[in-house]
Parts: C-alpha cells; structure tokens; sequence
C-alpha cells in the first residue's frame, strides 16, 4: 500500500474531494482556528507570547470576581484534572492567583491577577479588530446577524451544540 507524504498530499477538504456541501459546524471551526491563530501571533508581538490556545478555557469561563476550579472546568465541559494543570501553568506564568474561597475555607477562587487582566483586555481587543475587519469586508449587519444566529444556537443549549448526553 503507497502512503501519501503530507507534502504531496491533496491538502482540500474531505467534501470538496467528495463534492458534498461543507458542514457548517466545520466552516464555524475553520473560522474560529483562524481567529485563535491571528490571536496568538497577535499576543506574542503585543508582549504575551506564554498564551497559548489551550489556556482560552480558563481565560474564556473564569468570573470577574473568580471562579472555583469546578466551575470552570463545569463552563469549559472539561475535567477538573485538565483545567487544573492549565491553572497550575497560568499561575507559574503569574496571569491568575489561587486565593481562599471566603465562603469555604476549604476552598481556593482562581482569579486572574493584574497581568491576567491586561492579557484579557488585549484579547478582546484583538478579537475586536478581527470582527471589525470582517464587518469591514462584509458589512457590519451581516457580522451582527451572524453573531445573533450564532447566539441563538448556543441559547438552544447543550443537547444541539456539544455531544454530551442527551
């Protein structure tokens, strides 16, 4: 049986090999891989190149005031085991603290520290100049029509939007 390299493999996509329509979760993939791309090469020359993609569950799901471990890895539907070693690498590179939970002393909040805060706000920033240049591309109603038909599928809830038990 030949292999094919992957330099000289056919490098277009499984349906335009096989004509089929591309899915639409997979274009919402590409797009969302596209946008994490530019914002991490956008980070690293804005000062911040120790974020990586894998660190967006924390970033993306932890509250203003703090999150305990469980909540985040409940939003980010990972396990408890995976959001702590993303915690454990963001506290060594000093963007959250772990800090006694006043409700339980058992307990720590993880909340971003000052330089979490700052990275956050670059973030945001960068995805806002992302979605500028699309609505600059495509006009500003049909980006704010995709980010409401976008919303309105994820308000549907887990059993259309994640493969968790239904």
């Amino acid at each position: 049986m030949t292999q094919i390299q992957p330099d000289t493999a056919d490098s277009r996509d499984a349906w335009e090999i096989h004509g089929e329509e591309r899915p639409l979760a997979a274009m919402l993939g590409q797009v969302h891989e596209g946008a994490v791309k530019e914002l991490h090469a956008r980070l690293a020359g804005e000062g911040y190149p120790e974020i990586r993609p894998g660190h967006g569950c924390v970033f993306r799901f932890i509250e203003a005031d703090g999150s305990r471990l469980t909540e985040i890895a409940a939003r980010a539907q990972m396990t408890k085991q995976a959001v702590g070693e993303v915690v454990a690498d963001l506290e060594r590179l000093g963007y959250v603290e772990r800090v006694p939970d006043p409700d339980d002393g058992r307990a720590k909040i993880i909340r971003l520290s000052e330089r979490g805060w700052e990275g956050q706000a670059v973030a945001l920033r960068i995805f806002a100049d992302i979605e500028r240049r699309w609505a600059g591309a495509l006009g500003e109603e049909r980006i704010a029509e995709l980010r409401r038909t976008t919303g309105e599928i994820l308000e549907l809830g887990p059993q259309y939007t994640s493969a968790t038990d239904r």
